[in-house]
């Protein structure tokens, strides 16, 4: 969609202010917000957003909803700013907030105005508040009991109570009883013109039905007596006519007859059961037994199973037709097939089913009357007052826009209430509480597995949590970000409790992790922590491996004691494998001196120097990292992911997610007592083992002469002490021996050398 050109030749002057990374319009009077249609679309926080799971009244977002596709967008939401804007005096008060309207600010200076300030004076004379002057959402929440005294409310619905005729009630008790009912404002059972005209030419269908079987007496063969008589016919026709068309074939071909009747070995099957007259396997035998040209008897050599409906066939059927019989021939049977044949025509063309359960004098009663007539002029009149029943709904939206419409469009045009923190934004669900941290940024969510989808491009750390609430069946979802701190402690399962807009606390389970940098402090120790864990891995798979190896090694050996002797003792292979021992630790030896001599060879004051710069090398990389990680964490994808279309980058910083998520701190001006009856006792093992390494560094850089080359290059930093007490004094001499290999032969004469010296 092409953007829309700014028509005005003064365009309006907006106020912007910078928060979140990118310029946010300042709305603060209500010209700003009747100048929303000049705004450019490309500068607003949103495009559209849902109209579930925010925290708002329900009613106010379905209010906004004007197509009821389930999204507000930026269309309708001109539309109502405008509609809001005319019906008050001024429109500066839907920048307050507030919950009471005072009548006196309504507009009514125009027709829509004029009702609407008279549907909000009946509202509060129909709730006993006559003389009140401000009307609220408390007033109009109801509609049942705004209504409750009323007859008429404008739906087009009218009740028993809407007439006072008792003839009309009753025909409106007999509509619902046919058609069924539908509610009225005021919650009551009533009756729409659809209904009401349905009703009475469902009814004259069924009266004119019946007319047309009075008028032909073919139709009712026996008169009222019909219906029941064919009700019996109907449970016989079909076993009768299966009786006489095995007749027909025993006619037909004699050596049929043995297989028309039942066979000896069905007989057999019947006689290992329990038998009853009405089983099922008898009843599925022939009616009679089967002759060529038999007549079928209606006494005695009937199927037990079909002797009583037959013998109620013979009284409604047989007797007025035929009179008295013991037996019914084929040609008599095709003859009461013939009769009712125009019965079940006229059957078939039944009509006005729905007002069969009223009888037919009643519904000619009915018909007889001017009851439809007075009853569509009820409904009319209810209608007539249409428009001022739909100006108490009008009344109604207003209250919420006077209210919420504000707080919306500072979550809508601009994202003012996240990024001030002056109140919780309409996305915020509440609080968590968990590891020490109350996470403010918490969004519900439907499906999780979508959400995370889109959700992970945030670039913020979220984990999910179920919510849920002893002694209740109600469960949610939420998605929280952690802003602060780090996640060492943070893992699926992990509970904590979670306190809604409401204030209501819920348990709080973590079920799903994305995991992203949290801050930049725990960047720079996550290279340490890595470390420490690989190294507490290795140790834990080498302990475990050793173990195993021992645990098998025992296994073998208590196998295998008094099979085999044990293997002599191999002293090469010993010593080989003490020299190999002996070069490992000699090599780990000489790195550790080598490190020690470089970092001893510095002046003391650079030894926390190099220490730092260390640290510095090593914890760089992961900073830089998450540093630019974290400047990128941005809101748009985890609203999106619940159906928003956030049109700008919104900025989630490292300074304003480090106030989304609180840490655990102690208050100002409390006291704390450093003893701990139960902490770990101190034992002087480490202090011992630290001057033993100490004494023996020292040790072994006196023997290779490092500290008399650290004293004449001074950087002992003692040299120029000891020249300053005592500068006569002279110079000390640290003297090293020599080292063996450097020794001449007893049987070579060297010149005598003075050891050297160093001052």
């Amino acid at each position: 969609m092409k953007d829309k050109k700014q028509t005005s030749t003064h365009p309006y002057k907006w106020r912007f202010f910078r928060s979140g990374g990118f310029d946010q319009v300042q709305l603060e009077t209500g010209k700003d917000l009747l100048a929303l249609d000049q705004l450019d679309q490309k500068l607003w926080a949103a495009l559209s957003c849902p109209t579930r799971g925010l925290e708002m009244d329900t009613k106010t977002l379905d209010f906004l909803d004007a197509d009821k596709d389930g999204r507000i967008r930026v269309p309708e939401i001109l539309a109502e700013v405008k509609w809001a804007g005319s019906i008050l005096k001024n429109i500066n008060d839907l920048t307050n907030g507030d919950t009471e309207l005072p009548l006196s600010a309504i507009n009514d200076e125009t027709d829509e105005g004029k009702q609407l300030l008279a549907s909000a004076k009946q509202i509060l004379i129909n709730l006993g508040k006559a003389d009140a002057k401000v009307i609220t959402t408390d007033d109009t929440k109801d509609p049942a009991k705004i209504f409750a005294h009323t007859k008429f409310n404008g739906d087009g619905i009218i009740t028993e109570n809407t007439t006072d005729d008792e003839n009309i009630k009753k025909v409106i008790k007999d509509i619902m009883e046919c058609l069924g009912s539908e509610s009225d404002r005021s919650s009551e059972d009533g009756i729409s013109i659809d209904k009401t005209n349905e009703f009475f030419s469902e009814a004259l269908a069924f009266s004119d039905w019946w007319l047309e079987a009075e008028n032909d007496t073919s139709i009712l063969p026996f008169a009222d007596k019909t219906t029941a008589a064919v009700a019996t016919f109907e449970k016989v026709k079909t076993k009768v006519n299966d009786y006489f068309t095995r007749c027909r074939l025993a006619a037909f071909d004699e050596r049929s007859v043995s297989h028309l009747n039942s066979s000896e070995k069905d007989y057999e099957t019947l006689a290992t059961n329990q038998l009853s007259s009405t089983a099922e396997a008898i009843a599925a035998l022939p009616l009679a037994t089967v002759e060529a040209g038999k007549s079928l008897p209606l006494d005695e050599g009937l199927n037990p199973a079909w002797v009583e409906a037959i013998s109620k066939f013979k009284m409604a059927v047989v007797a007025p037709s035929f009179g008295d019989k013991t037996s019914l021939t084929e040609q008599e049977w095709l003859t009461l097939l013939k009769n009712f044949s125009p019965y079940e025509a006229w059957l078939n063309r039944k009509t006005g089913t729905k007002v069969e359960k009223l009888e037919l004098a009643r519904i000619r009663e009915i018909l007889a009357g001017k009851s439809q007539v007075e009853i569509l002029a009820l409904i009319e009149q209810d209608k007539s007052l249409e428009a001022e029943a739909n100006a108490i709904v009008s009344v109604d939206k207003l209250l919420h826009y006077y209210r919420d419409l504000f707080t919306l469009l500072n979550n809508f045009v601009s994202l003012k209430d996240f990024y001030t923190r002056k109140a919780p934004a309409v996305f915020q669900a509440g609080t968590l509480y968990l590891d020490g941290r109350s996470c403010e940024l918490c969004v519900r969510v439907d499906d999780m597995a979508k959400h995370g989808a889109l959700a992970n491009l945030s670039g913020t750390y979220l984990a999910y949590c179920t919510l849920t609430r002893k002694g209740s069946d109600e469960k949610l979802t939420i998605a929280a970000a952690f802003t602060g701190g780090d996640s060492d402690n943070l893992m699926v399962g992990r509970n904590g409790i979670f306190y809604d807009r409401k204030g209501i606390d819920w348990d709080a389970t973590i079920v799903k992790i994305i995991e992203h940098p949290i801050s930049i402090c725990q960047a720079f120790w996550s290279p340490y922590k890595r470390i420490a864990r690989m190294i507490s891995e290795q140790a834990e798979k080498m302990a475990s491996s050793r173990e195993k190896a021992m645990e098998s090694k025992t296994a073998a050996g208590i196998a295998t004691a008094g099979d085999a002797k044990a293997p002599p003792f191999d002293v090469a292979k010993f010593a080989g494998i003490f020299a190999a021992l002996g070069l490992a630790v000699g090599a780990i030896a000489t790195a550790l001196t080598t490190g020690m001599a470089s970092f001893m060879s510095l002046p003391w004051w650079q030894m926390p120097l190099a220490i730092l710069g260390l640290m510095v090398v090593i914890s760089t990389p992961s900073v830089i990292l998450a540093w630019l990680k974290l400047r990128q964490r941005n809101l748009a994808p985890i609203l999106d992911a619940n159906g928003w279309a956030v049109n700008t980058r919104a900025k989630i910083n490292i300074p304003f997610g480090t106030a989304l998520t609180g840490t655990a701190a102690l208050p100002k001006g409390a006291k704390r007592s450093m003893a701990d009856p139960f902490a770990v006792k101190k034992k002087p093992w480490k202090s011992i083992i630290f001057l033993a390494l100490l004494v023996g560094s020292a040790g072994y850089l006196w023997y290779k002469g490092y500290l008399n080359e650290w004293y004449d290059q001074g950087y002992l930093g003692i040299k120029p002490l000891i020249e300053q007490i005592a500068p006569d004094t002279a110079a000390p001499v640290i003297t090293a021996p020599k080292p063996a290999n450097e020794l001449a032969p007893a049987s070579e004469s060297a010149p005598a050398t003075e050891p050297a010296a160093v001052k």
